[in-house]
């Protein structure tokens, strides 16, 4: 279930997060965060050693999910965090998960 600010407004944002973010737990850490806040949506490495974060919710909800991503994993070395509001019609997700490398 997705959480919604008090207008019910729901938004989708695609990040992705470049520096130390494989091999150290950030996925898992991620998915935990996500979860516990109540946001949806989905994790994932990718080729170029960038993780890639698909996040639904309320809009306070993702930019405190955007600002852990930036600076609130130990041992994290974030270079450059890009968010990209999805535009509607998007799909919605009931949970957060980790999806495979692509």
């Amino acid at each position: 279930m997705v959480s919604r600010d008090k207008d019910g407004t729901i938004e989708t944002w695609l990040v992705r997060v470049w520096g130390r973010v494989q091999g150290i737990g950030y996925r898992d850490a991620c998915v935990r965060r996500a979860r516990a806040q109540g946001i949806t949506g989905w994790v994932r490495n990718r080729m170029d050693e960038s993780v890639e974060v698909m996040l639904q919710g309320s809009p306070e909800q993702l930019a405190d999910m955007c600002s852990w991503l930036r600076d609130d994993m130990p041992a994290a070395l974030v270079d450059e965090l890009e968010v990209t509001q999805v535009q509607p019609p998007f799909p919605r997700f009931d949970h957060f998960e980790r999806l495979p490398t692509l």
